[in-house]
């Protein structure tokens, strides 16, 4: 038996990362697909009839170990991945498709669960049985259980042939982005970027044994270039080959990859009986419809297009006034907008970041968990972990109960995928009479400490890392029953509810005051400071709800419609961009060749759930603002109803159980001063 099919005999049952070897994974990932089919196996040929004990509870128990197994190996491959790692990625991802697939096109399995379903109303279930027992029977009925055999084939191989194609779209991102490097020798070429970016420039400049600097298309690297160098030339230069990712005519080329997942994922969703892939995703959301998407995105563009022209006029004059620009390029939106917004706050990220020392917002954030959940975080030194740049923490309650092992990964390196995001080596569930606690990991990018200085956040990083611990939370405090309705286990579109609302918390002085200390002189932030950072929130805010309404709609585009007749991928895009462009296109760049939000990760049909999001975040902060930011009753309410119970309700039932009605759009509009 392979270390990785067998219970961790560690503290807290934590995964035991420095006893795993890379050529343990494949054969551990056959004998979990072996011992998760015999368990399968023994549900279906259980000669007494379906219960929901020997049906619907076996299934949900079934398979733990491969779980288990599948989410180290695919956390890992994220985090810290290399040549191997991809390689196994490829081979393993179709038999999980294929295993995937013997189970939901098992006939007789779905003939127990149909059995058992069709009982439903006289079983007496609770509603989180009654959630399990509906998204089991939803997971065979919409993944093709009631079809004819030869159509069931077919499903199989585009699943199969799904897995390959979105894996091999982001390892060509991700060999793009390590591909690229904009190497400088010349240091006027640095003129208007700050100290802590060159010296990340010299320093990997360094580690490459090269002189001089060297700037890369990593969120560190690439943001700050756009947002501070004064050289023109250059930042387009980046621009450039930031959006060139997958669109250039070599191995790394995306266009075909895109096209052909929108295909398949057309042909998928008619086989199963629904007019487009948006149909059959947004029959599982808050959203319901494509319809009801594009109603609320077009409603948003509608308030926010005129505010959006009206800033882009502004920015155009102002770089005019400034240096003379007649024509505002993509490559001049972030250099434009900082300067812009230096002159009206007299605010930059430099003036900021002294104040933002990653560990004091991270024990912001922990401080912030205490005051409204009683939660307590303390570092501990004998947990396993993946990467010696990884702190542990475990997780308690008022009570000192262990809620949770929380895992914080904050550093680029190469193995690593760009962005940030939360995840899980192991959910809560009860078994047994016993509460198994989550083991719950943050993932961020941010700028490493140097010779000289710790790692300092811009004021958009420090909003990440309470927006990912938000999602963080939501792991922490599940409790429910069962594993798959545990957690972040919710509908997507009400999935960043948890994240976004944290993000709050940072635009408060009574929350900056406790993290927000000069890294020097340990002097907390001045109150001036933070009310132009209030003020500043909601700068520029119909631009950059307009680049997200373009993404959503993007997205639909691809996904709301039959894809077929698409043959020319930037055509099509320039056709769906034309309605919120503001900026000249850039004929060598293209978007959804490196859009791994849907393409790769899972949010095809559900990028609008961000902006949907924001308005259950905005009305929810308003009732926390009512009553006072760290008032513990509205907490509880919010961790009793939204925070522990995952999807074992309707979001929309559990959000009017906390807050006591619908949210209301209005408050979002306040908040980005649309209104």
């Amino acid at each position: 038996m392979s270390i990785l099919t067998q219970y961790f005999n560690t503290k807290h049952n934590t995964a035991p990362f420095s006893q795993i070897k890379i050529e343990d994974y494949f054969p551990a990932f056959q004998e979990g697909i072996a011992l998760a089919k015999a368990e399968i196996d023994s549900i279906v040929n259980n000669p007494e009839a379906p219960t929901f004990e020997n049906t619907i509870l076996a299934m949900e128990f079934s398979g733990d170990i491969l779980d288990r197994l599948s989410s180290i190996f695919f956390n890992l491959n994220s985090a810290e991945t290399n040549d191997e790692m991809q390689k196994i990625a490829q081979e393993v991802s179709p038999l999980l498709a294929e295993f995937g697939n013997d189970i939901t096109l098992n006939a007789e399995l779905f003939a127990k669960i149909k059995a058992v379903y069709n009982q439903k109303e006289s079983l007496n279930l609770n509603p989180e049985q009654t959630t399990l027992l509906d998204k089991k029977y939803k997971s065979f009925s919409r993944n093709g259980a009631n079809l004819a055999e030869e159509k069931k084939d077919r499903l199989r191989e585009i699943d199969k042939e799904l897995s390959k194609l979105s894996l091999q779209f982001g390892e060509n991102v991700l060999a793009e982005t390590n591909n690229f490097e904009l190497h400088l020798t010349d240091e006027s070429d640095l003129a208007g970027l700050p100290e802590g970016t060159i010296e990340a420039a010299r320093l990997l400049a360094k580690e490459k044994q090269k002189e001089g600097w060297i700037f890369t298309l990593d969120y560190p690297s690439y943001v700050p270039f756009l947002t501070y160098a004064d050289n023109r030339e250059l930042r387009k230069k980046m621009t450039i080959a930031f959006g060139a990712k997958g669109f250039q005519k070599n191995e790394f080329n995306n266009e075909e990859n895109v096209l052909k997942i929108a295909k398949l994922r057309h042909e998928r969703a008619n086989l199963l009986g629904y007019k487009t892939h948006a149909h059959f995703v947004l029959e599982e959301r808050m959203a319901q419809s494509p319809d009801k998407v594009f109603t609320f995105l077009n409603d948003l563009l509608a308030k926010a297009k005129p505010a959006a022209q009206k800033e882009f006029a502004e920015l155009t004059s102002f770089a005019k006034e400034l240096d003379g620009i007649e024509q505002l390029e993509k490559w001049d939106g972030a250099y434009y907008s900082e300067k812009l917004k230096q002159q009206l706050f007299n605010l930059d990220d430099e003036k900021l970041k002294p104040y933002f020392q990653l560990e004091k917002v991270l024990e912001g954030a922990f401080t912030v968990a205490n005051k409204l959940f009683g939660l307590t975080f303390t570092e501990v030194f004998d947990i396993d972990k993946y990467h010696e740049e990884v702190s542990t923490y475990e997780v308690r309650d008022a009570d000192n109960n262990l809620v949770s092992i929380f895992y914080a990964d904050f550093f680029p390196r190469k193995g690593k995928r760009n962005g940030a995001w939360m995840t899980s080596f192991k959910s809560q569930y009860v078994k047994n009479g016993v509460n198994e606690r989550p083991h719950i990991s943050n993932v961020c990018n941010f700028t490493k400490p140097t010779e000289t200085k710790p790692s300092l956040l811009t004021f958009n990083e420090v909003t990440t890392l309470f927006h990912e611990f938000g999602h963080g939370l939501h792991g922490m405090l599940a409790n429910t029953t069962y594993p798959s309705l545990s957690g972040t286990s919710v509908y997507w579109d009400f999935v960043e509810l948890p994240s976004q609302i944290m993000e709050n918390w940072c635009y408060e002085p009574e929350a900056l005051a406790l993290f927000a200390n000069h890294y020097e002189t340990g002097e907390i932030i001045p109150i001036e400071y933070v009310q132009k950072i209030k003020e500043s929130a909601s700068f520029q805010e119909g631009l950059a709800t307009l680049r997200q309404l373009s993404f959503g709609l993007l997205d639909m585009a691809w996904h709301g419609q039959d894809p077929t007749g698409i043959t020319d991928l930037k055509a099509f895009e320039t056709e769906q961009f034309a309605n919120t462009q503001l900026y000249p296109d850039v004929k060598e760049n293209a978007m959804s060749i490196a859009f791994s939000h849907i393409f790769q990760g899972g949010y095809s049909s559900g990028y609008y759930s961000y902006k949907w999001a924001e308005v259950l975040d905005a009305d929810a902060f308003e009732y926390f603002q009512e009553n006072g930011i760290f008032n513990t009753e509205i907490a509880k309410k919010f961790k009793d109803n939204v925070l522990s119970k995952g999807g074992t309700e309707h979001p929309m039932i559990l959000y009017k159980r906390f807050r006591g009605q619908e949210p209301k759009p209005e408050a979002l509009l306040k908040r980005a001063g649309l209104l």
